[in-house]
């Protein structure tokens, strides 16, 4: 099993590589951690802003798929006054929660969502926004490079 110390975020030619079986992983990876995630908060219906600003606060973390890294199931920014998600019971043996920088989230975001805002769900504790969530069954288009 790969160890969070071996872990990091996809650089931005994985992301580029996925394909569509790749794509049918992550949106069936995704169906099984949203069952999960919601046993712990309320998820919003519409899409938000995106949180990626220059002077936000908000902590960010991607989770991935165990075997390959490149398949990104979700991109998160908490904020960093809001109570800490209990990832040990949200993850699965499938999946891996990995803290990143907001550097490392705006490039995992603009590969899988290029298009520039409402690609995040705010999720609560009761009725306080308490993050941000994007979903990688969400991905509108992988930014490709033109040869």
């Amino acid at each position: 099993m790969l160890s969070i110390v071996d872990a990091k975020p996809p650089a931005p030619a994985q992301l580029r590589s996925l394909n569509s079986s790749d794509l049918g992983v992550i949106t069936w990876r995704v169906a099984n951690f949203k069952e999960r995630i919601r046993e712990y908060v309320g998820i919003d219906p519409y899409t938000t802003r995106d949180p990626l600003e220059p002077n936000d606060d908000y902590d960010y973390s991607v989770v991935l798929d165990r075997k390959n890294l490149a398949r990104v199931i979700s991109l998160i920014a908490a904020k960093k006054d809001a109570l800490p998600l209990p990832w040990s019971d949200i993850i699965a043996d499938t999946l891996l929660h990995l803290q990143i920088s907001k550097e490392n989230a705006s490039v995992v975001k603009y590969e899988l969502m290029p298009k520039d805002n409402n690609n995040f769900y705010p999720y609560r504790y009761s009725t306080n926004i308490a993050g941000y969530i994007m979903f990688g069954s969400q991905i509108c288009g992988i930014r490709r490079e033109m040869g």
